[in-house]
């Protein structure tokens, strides 16, 4: 869940996710992505390693200068935005991950994105992105585990604590804190509050219609199997 650039790669490491993407994009073979919320560039390096051209977008400008500091197969190009920003008929591919999807809150601003998105790809351009499946309530896990992560500050090598504290629903939103503290000193370095909306498959598929794409279909659980009312994860490939 962690959005936080000083921690983010630690506590997210290479996983099932990652490689489902990797694996999808291949069955794809775009040339050109955009990877809209690319946070702090921990997958877009492998998508510039795999040797896609890529444009990387996100509004956090400490994610993007993080990102920038990496190494890259081929030139990025980062740019510090959002939907807006993505160029008209420029993309085979856009592609979010990290659920990036849920953090746009409102029905206004999720559709915009998706028309931001459908602008911006080629005829027959993809788009991919995964998003947790209300029904299975990941929240409940979430609020049964009270033990922080760990990470290590590597400005300094000082040890650090990232503790999570559950707001709960709100109407349809879902907020939480995370909070990021010197496990020496137990000074408090960043807290920020971050909130996600949960939409089902029916909601979401109504919005990739809205939005003009031909087809789409949603894969289960980073597999290929097709999504089921059981899935925890859906895998959306919609086709311009």
């Amino acid at each position: 869940m962690y959005v936080i650039p000083i921690v983010y790669d630690q506590v997210n490491r290479w996983a099932r996710d990652d490689e489902f993407f990797m694996k999808l994009l291949k069955k794809v073979s775009p040339e050109k992505i955009a990877d809209l919320g690319c946070g702090t560039g921990r997958l877009t390096t492998h998508f510039s390693e795999a040797g896609y051209q890529i444009t990387a977008i996100d509004p956090n400008e400490e994610a993007i200068e993080c990102a920038k500091g990496k190494a890259y197969r081929n030139d990025v190009m980062w740019i510090v935005g959002d939907s807006s920003n993505l160029e008209e008929d420029a993309y085979d591919t856009v592609i979010m991950t990290a659920n990036v999807a849920q953090v746009f809150l409102t029905d206004e601003s999720w559709q915009q994105v998706l028309s931001d998105v459908y602008r911006a790809l080629k005829p027959g351009g993809h788009l991919i992105f995964d998003t947790r499946n209300p029904a299975a309530k990941a929240w409940e896990q979430w609020e049964k585990d009270d033990t922080p992560d760990h990470a290590i500050d590597d400005q300094n090598g000082e040890p650090l604590l990232i503790w999570t504290d559950y707001e709960g629903f709100k109407g349809n939103v879902y907020s939480f804190y995370e909070t990021v503290v010197n496990a020496r000193t137990d000074a408090v370095l960043v807290r920020e509050k971050m909130q996600l909306r949960f939409r089902s498959y029916d909601v979401i598929a109504e919005s990739l219609q809205a939005a003009g794409f031909a087809s789409f279909q949603a894969y289960h659980d980073w597999s290929f199997e097709e999504a089921n009312p059981y899935t925890k994860s859906f895998i959306f490939h919609a086709v311009k």
